[in-house]
């Protein structure tokens, strides 16, 4: 039996699920934008938990989004269910996602796809007949999607380095630990990435680093974590291999844009190309610089938006879309997320699922918990012992963890830098 929300409103419009690797955002908007009710729970992609898994790890998570909202076991939750995945990258997984998401009885109609959708419709105008631009997201991985005008598609598989990509949180963490270790034993030019890594972790040096990760001591979430604030300080201090990585990735990001409207044959001149995931909304000056270098270069005339609203958002805007609601009403809800207005939680305030008290920092994708259910440990192959709580990997999560890593032992996401207006390149 599905489970319904009543009310004076009536059955909300959108169930909207923006579902990453490591975290998972569902919200409830009612048909005039207003964000009804709203939360974060672990990560939920087919690819760590298969098909069913991911269901089973969604349903609880919709279960408690309704009694959020006050709920009613009677029927569907809302009329349409929005979902971005990670994960969904084919459009047979998009196939097999949209049904197993149909078959839950959540909503009368559901369409899945790719997360990457989210990034591009949340910086998206929404008076815009249709949706055409390009999004780069650029989190743990790297991903780009392009729509024409016309509608038609380009999107890159994002299977990393298999497939050519390079950058976002886990490729430039590789990067970093393979310059550091380089530049510490003489094989390559100095660097103060070593030292730097070594510090973030609390370590002598970057060799006992590089053997905590062999004997899994650390893992990929602890690097991906470490690798945007170590590379943006030491970038800052003039330092020659990190200010080329600097340069590097924000090259990729381009590359990847301007390689996508090549394919649909899109004009640069006045397509807008939408910046999204925690490290392009870091607002780091210097990666800022040479994304505006290169797009100036390769994509004369571009706008260029870092996304102000988190992809949650733009999977609620795709459901609204998808019901043909008033621009008014897709306003009120970026209104709601962008500053947290009376009645709604914003971007920065998503309660936090009691599946997990999640302590989640602005700027990293990394996720630490002090206190699982039984129902998430089921669900998510976290487990609790009398030490402490471990994650999917071997490595020991503990307050004592949290604060030697920078985060602060709370039960809600802290809340992210204001972003400025859409620029230019070379604005």
């Amino acid at each position: 039996m599905g489970l319904s929300v009543t009310g004076s409103s009536g059955q909300p419009a959108v169930l909207a699920i923006d579902g990453g690797n490591s975290k998972t955002d569902v919200a409830l908007i009612a048909a005039d934008g207003m964000v009804l009710a709203s939360l974060r729970g672990p990560g939920a992609s087919q690819e760590d938990y298969g098909i069913d898994g991911a269901m089973r790890i969604l349903g609880g998570l919709v279960r408690e989004v309704t009694a959020q909202a006050g709920a009613a076991v009677d029927g569907p939750v809302a009329r349409h269910l929005s979902a971005c995945l990670a994960g969904c990258d084919l459009p047979s997984e998009e196939e097999s996602l949209t049904a197993a998401l149909r078959a839950q009885g959540w909503s009368a109609t559901a369409v899945a796809m790719n997360d990457t959708f989210a990034v591009l419709r949340a910086g998206l105008p929404d008076a815009g007949a249709t949706m055409s631009g390009v999004a780069v997201t650029c989190g743990a991985g790297i991903n780009c999607v392009a729509v024409s005008p016309e509608g038609r598609t380009f999107r890159y598989l994002a299977l990393g380095e298999l497939t050519g990509d390079w950058g976002g949180g886990w490729g430039l963490a590789k990067a970093i630990m393979w310059h550091a270790m380089r530049g510490s034993d003489g094989r390559g030019p100095e660097t103060g990435l070593g030292a730097s890594v070594a510090a973030h972790f609390g370590l002598a040096s970057v060799s006992d680093v590089t053997v905590a990760i062999h004997q899994g001591r650390l893992g990929e979430t602890d690097l991906v974590a470490m690798a945007p604030p170590v590379l943006f300080q030491v970038a800052a201090t003039g330092d020659g291999v990190a200010l080329r990585l600097v340069a590097r990735q924000a090259q990729e990001v381009c590359v990847m844009a301007v390689t996508a409207m090549r394919q649909l044959g899109m004009n640069t001149a006045g397509t807008e190309i939408v910046l999204g995931g925690g490290l392009l909304q870091a607002g780091d000056p210097l990666l800022s610089r040479e994304l505006e270098v290169s797009f100036a270069m390769d994509a004369p005339g571009a706008i260029i938006r870092v996304a102000s609203v988190p992809p949650i958002a733009g999977a609620a805007l795709l459901g609204l879309d998808h019901l043909g609601v008033s621009v008014a009403a897709k306003e009120r809800l970026r209104q709601s997320f962008a500053t947290g207005a009376s009645g709604t939680r914003g971007a920065g305030e998503l309660s936090v699922s009691p599946f997990a008290r999640i302590v989640f920092a602005w700027r990293r994708d990394f996720i630490v918990c002090d206190e699982i259910s039984t129902a998430c440990k089921k669900s998510s192959g976290w487990r609790v012992t009398p030490e402490g709580v471990y994650d999917r990997s071997p490595r020991l999560v503990s307050p004592r963890d949290a604060q030697r890593t920078g985060f602060t032992a709370r039960a809600a996401p802290v809340t992210p830098p204001q972003r400025g207006e859409p620029r230019r390149p070379g604005s």
